[in-house]
C-alpha cells in the first residue's frame, strides 16, 4: 500500500504528531522524550508568539493504516530578512526505515515550500534557535539531552539519498568535572575581575533573578546574532520564554556577571540533566512524571551529569577571559553537588573560541549533528 500524507492542524492532531516520536523510539535507551504539553504549546499558533512571523505546515505519513512518519515545514520571515535569504525550514522530522515514507514526507514539505516561493529548504531546525535543531550523525549510542534531537542512524542516509547536503555541523562535548579549578582559570579570573571591575551575581530566590530575565534574553540576542540561522527574539518571545524557563531554574547553577555599571555582560545557565527523568516520565507531567523531573532538578537520584544549557558573553567581552570567571564560580558548585560530568550541548564546529576552553579539562567530543540544505526549483 502506498504512503498517504495528511496535513494536520487541530489540537488533537498536533497531540498525535508529538506523541508519534515517543512511540517511534519506544524502548530506545538513548532517546529522551520531550514533554507533550510543552511541545504542543510550541506547535500551537494560538500559544507561541513565533507565529507572528512564521508560516508553517504539519504533515503525518500513514501506511497500511498506521502512522509511520511526521514532518513540519516552516518559513521564518524574520530569519530570511536577517540573513538576506529566501529559505524554508523543515523540522520535527521522524520516519520509519522506509525510503518511500521519508521521501513522501520530504516531497510534501518541499512542494509546500515551493508554493510559498522559496529557493531552498534547510533543517532539521525549529522556528527559532531555542527549538531543537540538527540531525544526529554521530553518537547514536549516547544518551540524548533535553535540548537536542535524537534520531536513528538511518536518518542521514535517507536525507542524502533524497538530495540533501551538509550546510553546517554542530559538535558536542562531555566534559569531566575537575577535582580542582584549573590554575589558569583561577589566575585569569582574578585578572579579568580586577581589570574590568566585574561582579559575579548569585541568587537564592526566583523573585530576585526575575528582573534580570529581560536582560538575559537581550544578551542572548546580542551574543548569538552571528550564529547559524539565529533570529533575534521579539519582546513577546522574551516574555514567553521568561515565563517558561526562569521560574524553573535551580539558582545555584546560574551565574550572572555584570560590569561596574550593572550591565549584564555574561551569563551561564546550567540544569541538572533531566534525560533520565524525562525517560521515566514518558513525556508526561501527570500523574507522576513531574515527580521525576522535580527530583532531578533538585539533584536527587543517581544522575551525575549537568547540562550547560545556555552560556553567553557580550561580543565586546569575548576572548577576554570572562568565561574563566564564569566557570571559576560554577565548578565548585558542580563538585559540591556531585556532578562528575557536564554536557556542552551544541556548538558550531567552526566556533573554535568556545571549543578551546575545554582544552583545560578532560573531555571527549562524543556527538555531531548536521543541518542539511537542498536547493528548490520554484515553479514559474
Amino acid at each position: 500500500m502506498s504512503v498517504i500524507i495528511k496535513e494536520i492542524s487541530t489540537l488533537s492532531e498536533i497531540k498525535q504528531f508529538v506523541k508519534f516520536a515517543h512511540k517511534h523510539y519506544k524502548n530506545n535507551p538513548y532517546y529522551v522524550p520531550t514533554l507533550v504539553l510543552e511541545e504542543k504549546e510550541t506547535l500551537n499558533p494560538k500559544k507561541n508568539p513565533v507565529f507572528e512571523f512564521c508560516d508553517h505546515v504539519y504533515y503525518m505519513a500513514y501506511k497500511d493504516g498506521k502512522a509511520v512518519g511526521r514532518i513540519a515545514g516552516m518559513i521564518n520571515r524574520r530569519a530570511n530578512e536577517t540573513w538576506n535569504q529566501n529559505h524554508a525550514r523543515f523540522g520535527w522530522i521522524e520516519f520509519t526505515d522506509d525510503f518511500e515514507v521519508s521521501s513522501a514526507l520530504l516531497k510534501a514539505v518541499e512542494e509546500w515550500a515551493i508554493s510559498k516561493g522559496v529557493s531552498a529548504i534547510h533543517g532539521p531546525m525549529g522556528f527559532t534557535d531555542l527549538d531543537h535543531e540538527g540531525l544526529l550523525i554521530e553518537g547514536f549510542d549516547q544518551l540524548g539531552t533535553m535540548a537536542t534531537i535524537y534520531n536513528y542512524d538511518y536518518y542521514p542516509t535517507h536525507l542524502e539519498k533524497f538530495g540533501y547536503k551538509k550546510d553546517c555541523d554542530w559538535i558536542e562535548f562531555k566534559i569531566k568535572t575537575p577535582d580542582a579549578i584549573p590554575e589558569r582559570f583561577k589566575r585569569v579570573s582574578e585578572i579579568v575581575q580586577k581589570k574590568y571591575g566585574l561582579k559575579v551575581l548569585k541568587f537564592k530566590k526566583v523573585k530576585d533573578i526575575l528582573p534580570y530575565g529581560q536582560r538575559i534574553f537581550e544578551l542572548l540576542n546580542t551574543s548569538f546574532a552571528h550564529l547559524y540561522g539565529y533570529t533575534p527574539l521579539t519582546q513577546k518571545q522574551i516574555d514567553y520564554y521568561t515565563k517558561i524557563y526562569i521560574t524553573m531554574l535551580q539558582l545555584k547553577f546560574v551565574t550572572l556577571i555584570t560590569d561596574p555599571d550593572d550591565n549584564l555582560i555574561c551569563f551561564g545557565i546550567s540544569i541538572p540533566s533531566l534525560s533520565k527523568a524525562l525517560q521515566k516520565s514518558g513525556g508526561k507531567l501527570f500523574p507522576f512524571g513531574f515527580i521525576h523531573l522535580l527530583r532531578a532538578l533538585k539533584g536527587k537520584g543517581r544522575h551525575d551529569t549537568i547540562d550547560l544549557y545556555l552560556v553567553a558573553v557580550r561580543p565586546d567581552y569575548q576572548g577576554k577571559g570572562v568565561n574563566a570567571l564564569l566557570f571559576n564560580d560554577l565548578i565548585p558548585v558542580f563538585q559540591s553537588n556531585g556532578y562528575r560530568y557536564a554536557e556542552s550541548n551544541v556548538e558550531l564546529e567552526t566556533n573554535h573560541k568556545v571549543q578551546s576552553q575545554w582544552e583545560l579539562f578532560e573531555y571527549v567530543q562524543h556527538k555531531r549533528r548536521r543541518a542539511y540544505i537542498k536547493e528548490l526549483r520554484v515553479k514559474s
